[in-house]
């Protein structure tokens, strides 16, 4: 293995996990951060033909290689691939910042954490400019205990759902999220993830996709600038708003396509 690692005595006793696919833009940045805070990372990649797999195990990661199951159900599999149950979410554009190291390191001086889930922010990192740590955050659940909480069996959806008297502790510091390289990439995944929702996700009705096709995106674009904060991010913030905005109303067309087709078998 490559990169530089701390002692396993110096980290606490949590697997971080990544799945992947043509992800070597980032995947040894991404590696080598959460080896600052984890005993172990996980990549699960799911066929890369790039340098993915090189960079990772380069960086410290120890890679599994399987087909692709779906959102929720290659989170399972990983979990499942991880020695620790205390578990670290990340994508393979999301870098450890420092401070979420330091945070993450202080919950497990004295033992176990006292929450089983932990919210996490993600700040956006755009391409051109800084990171917006201070609006337009997302937030996710990342560290949590695999005894307690697993990632939904699901196909097209990965989001934790926390159940009901579940305590959820708190992270201040973000992840730094490199979500994208530019515009072109922007509508690329959001166009991409919204046929594995519409196709994946429970139907609508007719009329309700109608509605929503009629006036959704200037709703989806005005909750991400106004409510979101995108606002603040000056021209940028309002082009990334509208780009999410018609990400979004995209799945709604598409999910009145599938009713179409569906009427037709």
């Amino acid at each position: 293995m490559g990169g530089f690692i701390i002692e396993d005595r110096e980290r606490p006793p949590v697997s971080a996990y990544i799945r992947t696919l043509n992800e070597e833009r980032m995947i040894g940045e991404v590696v080598t951060a959460a080896l600052a805070i984890t005993r172990e990372v996980v990549v699960v990649d799911s066929g890369s033909s790039d340098k993915t797999i090189e960079i990772a195990r380069d960086a410290g990661a120890r890679v599994i290689e399987h087909e692709w199951l779906g959102n929720g159900r290659q989170k399972r599999l990983a979990e499942d691939a991880c020695q620790y149950d205390w578990l670290l979410d990340l994508d393979a554009d999301e870098i450890v910042s420092p401070e979420l190291a330091s945070e993450i390191r202080a919950l497990f001086e004295t033992g176990e954490p006292p929450h089983k889930v932990y919210r996490t922010m993600l700040a956006l990192v755009p391409p051109h400019g800084d990171p917006w740590l201070n609006f337009a955050l997302q937030t996710r659940h990342k560290l949590y205990d695999r005894r307690a909480i697993r990632a939904p069996d699901h196909v097209a959806w990965d989001q934790f759902i926390i159940p009901a008297g579940m305590s959820v502790g708190r992270l201040r510091a973000p992840i730094l999220h490199y979500a994208f390289t530019g515009a072109a990439q922007l509508m690329g995944k959001l166009n991409r993830n919204s046929s594995v929702r519409a196709d994946a996700l429970p139907p609508k009705t007719r009329g309700y996709l109608a509605l929503r096709i009629v006036f959704g995106l200037p709703v989806y674009f005005l909750k991400k600038y106004i409510l979101q904060q995108y606002v603040r991010g000056g021209l940028y913030g309002f082009s990334l708003a509208l780009l999410s905005a018609h990400g979004r109303w995209l799945r709604d067309v598409k999910m009145y396509e599938r009713q179409m087709r569906d009427r037709k078998k």
